[in-house]
């Protein structure tokens, strides 16, 4: 049983080996890059449970289920600790994934999306616009005297030119780092909006502002978009089980009210990580975490007409 830990869950009970679905999930049980709190390699199993709680699927805002158009292809089975192997079997793994499907992926630590946005970015034969809501810049050129981890994952992508820097938008930084680390996403042309930015901010109106920036830099360039959530973007008082949570952070309400109003970006996948469950109080965490992938997955149903038709 080297893979004990794995999920055997669906995301919302679709049944079990249905792959022809245009929507998929897919679990990434890894978190052997942390950096403080250990945990998050259970967090595909969470989620998946406390999805469980979402009924039929229809998403009140949208009016849609994602039900009958989605699979779960389960956990993927990637080495538990080296970075580097898991790196090695995702480049495996991935790329015929997301041919098939529009995938969505649950973490694991934030490690997990430079592999993803390799595959995607050699996918589409171009870089990506990435919108990164997060509590943590994820900038470091090193990770304490390891080159990689989950806080370098956006210096990796950028100088790897997976990204474009100009079309890539982080929501919710606030961790302590140095000016260099905390700034190199707008230093490289790109847009940081804190949490401090966001305090007070919680209508629809009241963050138009920032909703407008998001769509012009999504849609500059014309680029496949990518979304990824860090559950610790929000505050711990909604979200206290992730492994390096910061205080002051968003509330769920500001966080729906990014995902519902970017639903019509030009999503080519997703990933939500960080999730640690042995830290949640009252599955806090992991529900929140199963809405933030439900409303993403309804957002792209009820934009498609093909699918409601």
């Amino acid at each position: 049983m080297p893979y004990a830990y794995h999920s055997n869950n669906t995301f919302l009970a679709v049944p079990h080996g249905a792959t022809h679905q245009p929507f998929a999930i897919a679990g990434i049980p890894y978190d052997g890059a942390v950096t403080h709190r250990p945990g998050a390699r259970f967090g595909p199993s969470a989620i998946r449970t406390a999805s469980q709680m979402l009924c039929d699927g229809t998403h009140p805002y949208f009016d849609v289920s994602p039900f009958e158009y989605l699979c779960d292809l389960g956990d993927l089975y990637l080495p538990n600790t080296s970075i580097e192997g898991m790196r090695a079997a995702l480049a495996q793994k991935a790329p015929a994934m997301i041919a098939q499907h529009h995938m969505c992926w649950l973490g694991g630590d934030h490690s997990i999306t430079l592999g993803l946005l390799r595959a995607y970015a050699a996918h589409y034969q171009k870089p990506l616009a990435v919108l990164h809501f997060d509590a943590h810049c994820d900038t470091w050129d090193s990770h304490f005297d390891e080159p990689s981890g989950h806080g370098t994952w956006v210096y990796e992508a950028i100088n790897e030119g997976l990204v474009d820097p100009e079309c890539f938008v982080q929501i919710g930084i606030r961790s302590a780092g140095v000016r260099a680390a905390r700034d190199y996403v707008k230093d490289q042309g790109g847009v940081i909006v804190t949490a401090r930015d966001l305090r007070g901010l919680e209508t629809l109106g009241e963050l138009d502002a920032v909703l407008k920036t998001i769509h012009q830099r999504m849609n500059a360039k014309g680029l496949p978009a990518y979304l990824t959530v860090d559950i610790d973007n929000l505050d711990p008082a909604f979200a206290p089980g992730t492994g390096t949570p910061e205080p002051a952070g968003l509330t769920t309400n500001q966080l729906f009210t990014f995902l519902e109003q970017t639903a019509g970006i030009n999503w080519v996948g997703m990933d939500c990580v960080e999730v640690a469950p042995a830290y949640d109080h009252a599955e806090l965490t992991s529900n929140a975490a199963a809405q933030v992938v439900w409303t993403y997955l309804a957002g792209q149903v009820a934009k498609t007409s093909s699918f409601k038709d």
